[in-house]
């Protein structure tokens, strides 16, 4: 079945020259881009997208690194996207983002973890839905789609 998810290329993976890399570990997988756009998010949509963590500890820190310089956001499209978007991020938590994956590979410490991965439909077409307009997510058919 057909999925859509949401990534974030937070501010970090930017400033740390690894954007082409992440972007390209989705993409090998077999996952079709549909919407990708560069973004400077301001605090209320910040606010919006980790209101679930409003009261934490870290709810703060994430805002303002967030909102420190542009992301790149990107809806993703494929069959069981979201659980293998999740897989190839890695987990949250450092000490457990097993090598090979993306936070695995690249993350030193957990808050600063550089690319968000929706965890449910639920969440995804929320957050794509908060971050893309309808005329920025295409509909196309790669001739790739038959041999994944």
């Amino acid at each position: 079945m057909k999925e859509r998810t949401l990534i974030i290329l937070k501010p970090c993976c930017i400033q740390r020259c690894l954007s082409g890399e992440v972007i390209s570990r989705f993409e090998k997988k077999g996952m079709k881009i549909i919407g990708i756009k560069m973004a400077h998010l301001s605090k209320e949509q910040a606010e919006y997208h980790y209101n679930e963590h409003k009261g934490k500890s870290f709810f703060n820190f994430q805002v303002r690194h967030i909102t420190s310089n542009p992301v790149i956001l990107m809806v993703l499209e494929g069959d069981n996207v979201i659980k293998l978007a999740r897989n190839l991020t890695g987990a949250t938590n450092v000490d457990e983002a097993l090598p090979g994956t993306i936070r695995g590979d690249f993350v030193l410490h957990t808050p600063i973890n550089i690319v968000h991965s929706s965890d449910s439909i639920i969440n995804a077409n929320k957050e794509i839905n908060h971050f893309f307009k309808e005329d920025e997510i295409f509909s196309y058919e790669k001739a790739l789609d038959n041999w994944i």
